[in-house]
């Protein structure tokens, strides 16, 4: 209730812009997972092992970055909604060519530019919204736009129950166009960032040498942090309905049962810590979000039966998408006004290059053991789940810090400086 309560103190502009950049992250996902889901039937098709198919998830995330710097600089001198509108045509396109790759390469070439147009996403959307809304909702909106990573895995999820057995992967793939009637809704519905046009009539710029002068340091926390998140959550996500698969031979409708409930618990996390870290600070709740995830890693890569594999599938995503869940206010909290388009990205991007190997190590390092991906995925997010806590807890922290240029003190942004801990 105190989250509808949160909600209806916006206008109908600012629920349009959250509503949109909820649907862009959702859809980017879910074009993202389309890949997750149907690793097997890739592989099967083209007559290669799993760990081949998997490498193209490592290329989209090594080539995120590049999205973040391309589109975030446009942003930050175009306008946050005009290269919104292009980032999300481009991913859709490129999701659908994969439909008709005709081997392992063409499809690895085109998930890698998928990466470029899904490494820009991310951090443009978030800004636009960070930008739209008061201080005092940032907290809950941050858990709903993470919230839309699961969504999109969750939508993804249902699909595959749904349609895979029909469809196939090349149809799935398909699937991957929908997302561009998001453009139609961002053209009518969504206004530009009010922080940008208020700078842009300001006329305040500043480069990016400038802007990140004294800051090097910030820049060089935020890159790992996210390198560890990144690891926390695609360690979590990644792998796992080839474990159900392969490992637990369940089939195609239990898997994705068992993936949906992932992702409903994803959704509930991602909502409650954001909305917690207005309370408690963004700190502490991401650091008490990964402590979660220990007790419930027994259940979900041991549990002896489906509903206790439920049971921590679902504990084990409110722990991980409620460490992700504040995410995006925080970066934005962080990140100077002239360049919040490109840093958060950026920094959320570089650090998902540091860990694109994830999926690919996992899959590789489970076919080494004998398929056994429980031990694998146990000990992983166990190591990295510690490691985020500590990073989290001890790092910097700019809660409410004011957005934008004001007539008594210039550039507020610039004179706010992050707290730490």
């Amino acid at each position: 209730m105190s989250v509808i309560a949160d909600l209806r103190t916006l206008d109908s502009i600012q629920r349009h812009t959250v509503a949109a950049t909820f649907l862009g992250w959702t859809l980017d996902a879910f074009d993202y997972f389309l890949l997750v889901m149907v690793m097997p039937a890739v592989a099967d098709s083209f007559h290669v092992p799993i760990p081949d198919v998997a490498f193209a998830l490592l290329l989209t995330l090594a080539f995120r970055p590049l999205g973040a710097l391309v589109f975030g600089r446009l942003a930050d001198r175009y306008g946050r909604r005009r290269i919104l509108m292009i980032d999300v045509a481009l991913y859709s396109v490129l999701g659908l060519a994969c439909a008709f790759a005709p081997s392992l390469t063409v499809l690895l070439v085109l998930r890698s530019l998928f990466g470029i147009a899904m490494g820009g996403e991310w951090g443009i959307g978030a800004s636009l919204a960070m930008e739209s809304i008061p201080a005092h909702s940032r907290g809950i909106v941050s858990g709903i736009l993470q919230s839309g990573y699961p969504c999109g895995y969750l939508l993804c999820a249902i699909a595959y129950g749904l349609l895979f057995n029909s469809i196939g992967w090349r149809g799935m793939f398909a699937l991957g166009i929908i997302p561009a009637l998001l453009v139609l809704y961002l053209r009518r519905s969504v206004p530009e960032s009010p922080v940008f046009e208020q700078r842009k009539r300001a006329g305040v710029r500043r480069g990016v040498m400038e802007t990140m002068r004294g800051r090097w340091k910030l820049l060089a926390y935020m890159i790992m942090t996210m390198a560890v998140f990144n690891a926390f959550s695609h360690g979590s996500q990644d792998v796992y309905p080839t474990f159900l698969k392969l490992q637990m031979h369940f089939d195609t409708h239990l898997t994705s049962l068992l993936t949906i409930i992932l992702n409903l618990g994803a959704l509930a996390g991602g909502l409650a810590f954001g909305q917690w870290s207005e309370k408690i600070g963004r700190r502490r709740a991401m650091a008490i979000a990964c402590v979660l995830a220990l007790p419930a890693i027994p259940l979900w890569s041991y549990g002896g039966s489906v509903l206790l594999l439920a049971i921590g599938a679902f504990w084990i995503q409110v722990a991980v998408q409620g460490a992700w869940g504040v995410v995006p206010g925080y970066l934005n909290e962080l990140s100077p006004d002239d360049v919040r388009g490109t840093l958060p990205g950026f920094a959320y991007q570089l650090g998902n290059l540091l860990v694109s190997w994830t999926a690919y190590a996992m899959t590789s390092i489970a076919h080494a053991h004998g398929g056994n991906y429980a031990i694998v995925q146990s000990v992983w997010i166990g190591v990295v789940a510690l490691l985020l806590a500590v990073l989290t807890w001890f790092g910097p922290e700019a809660r409410g810090v004011r957005f934008g240029v004001t007539p008594d003190t210039g550039d507020a942004n610039m004179r706010s400086s992050p707290t730490s801990a």
